[in-house]
C-alpha cells in the first residue's frame, strides 16, 4: 500500500512524522476506498467527524462516513453517479432538483429522490432513512412504499414489518446528521 501512495507528497518519508494520526488515517482511508469508485467526483477527506465528501458531476454531493461500505452507480454511463449501493454505514446525499433522480439501494430498502438533502444509515438488520429537506420515496425491494418529507424518517427492518413514517425527534435527527458534520 505504501508504494501505491508514495506519489502523494504528504506521505514522503521526511514528512510522515509531522502528520497527526487522524490526518494520516483520513488520507489513507480516502485514497484507498474512494479511487476505484469515484470517477466523475472530487473527493475531500474530513477528520471531524471522519468522512469523505464526494462532489460529483451534475451537482450531486455524497458524504460517506468512515467505514461505510458503498459504491456509486452510473447506470446510464454518462459519467455522473445516479445512485449508490450501501451495505453498511451511512451516506448523506444532496441532490439538486434540476438533475434526475438519485437512488440508494440497501439490503432492506430502496430510497429514491429528486432534489433534496437526506441521509441513509444501514446496520445488519435495518435501514433508516431521514429527510432534512425535500421528498424521498422509500420502499422495500419488493413491496410496501412510503413517502418522506422534511423531518420525516422511517426504519426499514429486515423482518419485513410495516413501514411506519414518523417525524424524527430533534435528538435522533441531530445525532444522524452530526455523523456527517452537520
Amino acid at each position: 500500500m505504501a508504494a501505491a501512495l508514495a506519489h502523494l507528497p504528504i506521505l514522503q518519508p521526511r514528512r510522515r512524522l509531522r502528520l497527526g494520526a487522524a490526518v494520516l488515517a483520513a488520507i489513507l482511508w480516502s485514497s484507498v476506498s474512494a479511487t476505484a469508485q469515484t470517477r466523475g467526483c472530487t473527493v475531500t477527506p474530513f477528520t471531524d467527524p471522519p468522512r469523505q465528501v464526494l462532489s460529483c458531476a451534475g451537482g450531486v454531493t455524497v458524504s460517506a462516513e468512515a467505514r461505510s461500505a458503498y459504491r456509486l452507480l452510473d447506470r446510464n454511463g454518462d459519467g455522473r453517479p445516479d445512485g449508490a449501493e450501501l451495505t453498511s454505514g451511512g451516506l448523506l446525499i444532496e441532490a439538486p432538483p434540476r438533475r434526475g433522480g438519485f437512488q440508494i439501494l440497501t439490503p432492506h430498502a430502496i430510497a429514491s429522490v429528486r432534489g433534496t438533502v437526506w441521509a441513509v444509515d444501514v446496520v445488519p438488520r435495518r435501514t433508516s432513512v431521514f429527510v432534512q429537506t425535500g421528498v424521498v420515496a422509500v420502499q422495500r425491494p419488493q413491496g410496501q412504499a412510503v413517502t418522506l418529507r422534511a423531518g420525516d424518517g422511517v426504519d426499514v427492518d429486515a423482518d419485513g414489518g410495516p413501514l411506519d413514517v414518523k417525524q424524527w425527534g430533534r435528538e435522533r435527527a441531530a445525532g444522524l446528521l452530526a455523523r456527517f458534520g452537520r
